[in-house]
């Protein structure tokens, strides 16, 4: 371990027990949350340090014993065990003292959209849609559906859901893009496999303190809800759409047959592009705006294949392909999404050394 690594992590001990023992007077108020909530933010890696040194000291101490006889082999195997465990610690560490993207934690919103394609590029929408609703009851996520719209072939315009519960984001931020579907569709007679593609955009859910919407900069028209395939026809006015002047961003929601429900899911929606472009300016290794995100829909633009006739599903991100389509259509990411936070921490790892 490097001294610059030792003497952080001596200081982040150190900081640990200055805000125990600020807990321990019983501070109250804003203090005792920010408190608290630093600590919490301290103690994993905290734990690890200790972790880290007592092993090395165990280490130390068994390297004693290697000149006498009678313990020279239990020692070395002692010894074996340490060598085996501290480079895997001290990797840990180095995770954990990573900058943390301020949205992991926060909720997603889903939105999902046909490409290229036409009719198969919309059944595979709505096959995409319910692959995330069955990968949120796998991590006992909550999901809700903000908006839905069908055709009536069973295919999806356009899917947007709320996806709640412990480090959402942290996980699904690398489910935005282009997703390719290539199978022979049921309405195709020679059989021939045909390439389609639906966009995903996963953003992190924005609370109201995190853009300050001016309602000066606010265009809301309502009109009546209506649509085929399910969505019901309303003879009130009950239909939102919101357009932020200063950025042209449309969202509009008839889900509800409120007009103050879908009105607030419309705001949310918005909230959430509208955070979403502020991330993008302040990180410049992410799109510079939502459109970025998710391409264009192009065929030849994709971050995953979904390759029916094959079995197998490709990340081309991270070169990783499994046999297993029907599975992670069922909602089993978890194979890809642990792959690609590995490579985003060791690109992250190499650009801090």
């Amino acid at each position: 371990m490097s001294l610059d690594l030792a003497a952080k992590l001596d200081r982040i001990s150190a900081r640990a027990d200055e805000l125990r023992a600020m807990l321990a007077t019983g501070i109250g108020g804003e203090g005792f949350v920010k408190a608290s909530k630093e600590l919490a933010e301290l103690e994993p890696v905290v734990a690890r340090v200790e972790e880290l040194r007592a092993a090395e000291q165990a280490q130390a101490e068994t390297e004693v014993l290697l000149t006498d006889p009678e313990m020279r082999e239990l020692a070395e195997a002692e010894l074996r065990s340490l060598k085996e465990q501290i480079p895997t610690l001290q990797h840990e560490i180095r995770l954990a003292l990573l900058p943390k993207d301020a949205a992991d934690e926060r909720a997603a919103i889903l939105e999902i959209r046909p490409a290229a394609g036409g009719d198969e590029a919309a059944l595979f929408a709505a096959e995409l849609f319910a692959m995330y609703q069955r990968y949120a009851d796998l991590r006992g996520w909550r999901f809700e559906i903000l908006e839905y719209n069908d055709t009536e072939l069973g295919g999806l315009k356009e899917g947007i859901a709320e996806i709640t519960g412990r480090g959402v984001f942290a996980r699904l931020k690398y489910e935005s893009g282009v997703h390719r579907v290539q199978r022979v569709p049921e309405t195709e007679s020679q059989g021939r496999i045909h390439t389609s593609t639906v966009t995903v955009a996963m953003l992190p859910e924005a609370e109201e303190v995190d853009v300050q919407i001016d309602e000066s900069d606010l265009r809301i028209d309502v009109y009546r809800a209506s649509g085929a395939g399910g969505q019901h026809v309303n003879k009130t006015e009950s239909a939102v759409r919101i357009t932020h002047l200063p950025t042209g961003i449309v969202v509009a929601m008839q889900d509800e047959k409120s007009q103050h429900k879908n009105r607030a899911k419309a705001m949310k929606i918005l909230r959430a592009r509208l955070y979403e472009q502020q991330r993008a300016a302040l990180h410049a290794t992410r799109a510079a705006d939502r459109k970025s995100q998710v391409g264009t829909g192009d065929r030849s633009e994709r971050i995953r294949t979904y390759n029916f006739p094959q079995g197998r599903v490709s990340d081309h991100r991270i070169n990783l392909t499994l046999y297993k389509i029907d599975r992670v259509m069922a909602g089993e990411l978890d194979e890809f999404i642990d792959a690609l936070i590995a490579e985003d921490q060791a690109a992250k790892l190499a650009a801090a050394e």
